[in-house]
């Protein structure tokens, strides 16, 4: 018998805070340095929080050596993760030094830092006294101003030369900033100091100018983490005592007095207040919440004392799952994202090549002239730096995501970003989408029953049930003080409805369609079925056996903005329908109402064929609650959930509405359509620019300046157009015309 050694236990995942990777970029350069290291697994990076989280077998690679790659690119990491390994090593603590960005040179400093504080500014401020020094004494001592040139150039590019030999030693020898570096020393050498200089001080602005911007476009989802209370006020015995906010446990009681925020997500044990959730939602106006009702974590109350049981703990709630997403949606590439990343790993060094040939090729086979050609094959460098092109769509969908979760919009990712805005068709749910979500009983007909009979056993069948439908019929026997029985044996039948046993009875609630298959409905009652129908009301029949006892009819009225949003679908173009499992009539008399066509009577797998048949047609979103929905929130092209912070609606689908409002479904393809057409204009700019310049750099008629100006210029430019993205606001809705309510019976 031969025995095994136990297999050894995975590796525990570090987690460190790396210092200065705070844009998209600067993620991708450490995703692939790590790529690069043998025993590297499960390598999760965030550049909001800027952490780096993987699995590391030390036997293959030490902690130091990722450490000390992690340092060589420009980067301070920090351990902030699991114990640490036998062989402690220290780490550096952050010290804000420069770092590479696609190639760049940024530094991140804390919240507040005036601009010429950081390590760039000082570098900016540093060369440009250097710059102006040497540019005056050039009117004194032009021995000098040489010498203060090539001081002001050298100090600038050395720190690009230090990245850039990094860069090449682990494996990316083509980075911007071996461009800028090559570029610079090549003007020194040719005898053009002056413009080494200037290359290198735009150079430095223009990173300067987009450290800023990338901070601009991440403050708006940092700040979201702020919005929690520190403390709260914990309920304890007739008193309350203030504690650590994250330390609150589920199931404890809170209180929040006016003017305070919410310090968990919860709900409403006592009291009666308008709360301002607008900080996690986006809802500009306060709702009013009473006991019962959940409440978010940062909600502001903005009425009256209110105690609240905590649902969530602080690393579980809505703010820190909408964090969570966000994050993974930044890391998440759209498809021109990803082909503008392959773009640019053969254009750069398709750019060093042509410099190359423009520089060598005319001296040494026409006889040109060295300063020249040199001259031209340095601007050549300058010119085709990718900076702007690469910055072009990362820059976008970041600000982008940060506009829409400001306004309740919760996209995970910029694939959904983009395809958002392409779909030809919108299907929507009806019931808790399209619909409130909150249907009630407006009329109990009986056959040979009294109502309170037909609703006691018709709660009793639907007691174990989630659908909204069961809960209205519960609900209705709550309200009315019906005591309801036991039931056993319950089923759930998908699409059709419930089966029980009650007081020893086999009793069903089953839709009107579904009963006809098992009976012959009375006259009268199918005559009250189909006006109830025809008043937009869902009707479903109590059955015992196969004989019916009575009928209940059921109304969810529309949300009051529904009309309005499906309006401004078709203003852009969008086709919309209703995907219902409801009967016919009722589908029909809501639909009719909105201006929406509508599938009506589908099962489950009737809605996930439509939507694939939807799907070939020019591709298709579907808007459900997230929760019955989920098949054909994953079937469709993009999927949406009606929100409300809820586990489901963050959790389902590549987008989420948590204001639950539809008029969120045309500001999605709004914002995705705002976005792309920021980003072809950005792509547009960064390469029409490179365009003009490379062919008057061929002719002459561009100097080193104006040539590190194409580049730095055009990153400012695409960058600042980007930023426009984080003020987008929407189209204002057109007024909904009202809704035409049930008619009650008499």
């Amino acid at each position: 018998m031969s025995t095994h050694a136990p297999l050894p236990d995975p590796p525990h995942p570090l987690t460190y805070f790396v210092d200065g990777m705070d844009c998209a970029s600067c993620v991708a350069k450490v995703e692939r340095m790590v790529g690069t290291l043998p025993g590297t697994d499960g390598v999760k990076t965030s550049f909001t929080k800027q952490t780096l989280t993987l699995h590391l077998d030390e036997q293959q690679t030490p902690r130091t050596t990722l450490e000390k790659n992690l340092r060589a690119l420009g980067y301070t990491p920090s351990l902030i993760g699991p114990p640490p390994a036998p062989t402690d090593t220290p780490h550096a603590a952050p010290d804000h030094d420069a770092h590479d960005h696609a190639g760049h040179t940024h530094d991140l400093a804390p919240a507040g830092t005036p601009w010429y504080r950081t390590g760039q500014g000082r570098l900016v401020v540093t060369s440009g006294v250097l710059l102006l020094a040497a540019w005056l004494f050039g009117f004194i001592e032009p021995r000098f101003a040489t010498a203060g040139y090539i001081a002001a150039t050298l100090l600038g590019v050395w720190p690009l030369a230090k990245k850039a030999v990094a860069s090449a030693r682990l494996g990316d020898p083509f980075s911007i900033n071996m461009l800028v570096s090559l570029a610079a020393i090549g003007a020194v050498a040719i005898g053009e100091a002056p413009e080494g200089a200037v290359v290198v001080f735009f150079f430095a602005i223009g990173e300067l100018l987009e450290g800023v911007a990338a901070g601009r476009a991440r403050a708006g989802i940092q700040a979201l983490a702020a919005l929690a209370p520190k403390t709260a006020l914990l309920v304890e015995g007739t008193g309350t005592r203030e504690v650590p906010a994250d330390q609150l446990q589920v199931g404890q009681t809170v209180q929040v007095n006016p003017g305070g925020r919410v310090p968990a997500d919860g709900t409403i044990l006592t009291g009666t207040s308008s709360l301002d959730d607008s900080p996690v939602t986006g809802e500009s106006v306060p709702v009013t919440k009473s006991a019962g009702d959940p409440v978010f974590a940062g909600s502001i109350n903005v009425g009256s004392t209110l105690t609240v049981q905590v649902d969530k703990a602080a690393s579980d709630n809505t703010i820190a799952r909408i964090i969570h997403l966000v994050e993974e949606a930044e890391s998440s590439k759209a498809p021109t994202a990803r082909f503008i990343d392959r773009f640019s790993r053969s254009y750069t060094p398709g750019v060093v090549l042509v410099s190359a040939l423009v520089a060598l090729v005319p001296p040494l086979a026409f006889g040109g002239a060295w300063h020249e050609w040199l001259y031209k094959g340095i601007s050549l460098l300058l010119i085709g730096c990718p900076c702007a092109l690469v910055l072009s769509v990362p820059a976008s969908i970041t600000s982008a995501i940060s506009a829409g979760t400001r306004r309740g919009l919760l996209i995970k990712g910029g694939g959904a970003l983009e395809t958002i805005g392409s779909v030809k068709t919108v299907a929507f749910d009806k019931t808790g989408t399209l619909t409130a979500g909150k249907p009630r009983v407006t009329d109990v007909l009986g056959l040979g029953l009294d109502r309170t009979e037909v609703l006691r056993l018709a709660a009793a069948v639907e007691s174990g049930s989630s659908h909204p439908l069961a809960h209205a019929i519960t609900q209705a026997a709550q309200e009315g003080q019906i005591r309801v029985p036991a039931a056993t044996d319950a089923q759930a039948l998908p699409g059709k409805g419930a089966t029980a046993t009650v007081e020893g009875r086999a009793l069903s609630v089953t839709s009107p369609r579904h009963a006809a298959t098992l009976t012959t409905l009375d006259p009268e009652l199918s005559r009250a079925v189909t006006a109830f129908e025809e008043q937009g009301r869902t009707a479903v029949v109590l059955l015992e056996g196969a004989t019916a006892l009575g009928v209940i009819a059921i109304r969810d009225e529309p949300r009051a903005d529904a009309r309005a949003a499906l309006a401004r679908l078709r203003d852009l173009g969008v086709h919309t329908v209703m995907l219902t499992g409801d009967n016919a009539r009722t589908g029909q008399a809501i639909a009719r109402n909105l201006g929406l066509d509508v599938q009506a009577e589908l099962l489950p797998e009737d809605k996930l064929r439509l939507i694939a048949e939807l799907g070939a047609q020019g591709g298709v979103a579907m808007v459900g609650d997230g929760i019955n929905d989920a098949p054909a929130l994953a079937q469709s092209d993009v999927g949406i959930a009606m929100g409300g912070g809820t586990d489901v609606a963050l959790e389902t689908a590549d987008a989420a509405l948590l204001q639950e409002r539809v008029t969120g479904v045309a500001d999605l393809v709004a914002l995705s359509r705002a976005t792309m057409g920021n980003i072809k204009v950005n792509i547009a700019f960064a390469l029409g620019l490179k365009a003009i310049f490379l062919v008057t750099t061929l002719l002459g008629y561009t100097n080193l300046w104006m040539a590190i100006l194409a580049d730095t210029g055009a990153t400012a430019l695409v960058t600042a157009n980007a930023l426009r993205l984080l003020t987008w606001k929407g189209q204002a809705a057109p007024k909904a015309a009202p809704i035409t309510p049930a008619p009650r019976a008499a």
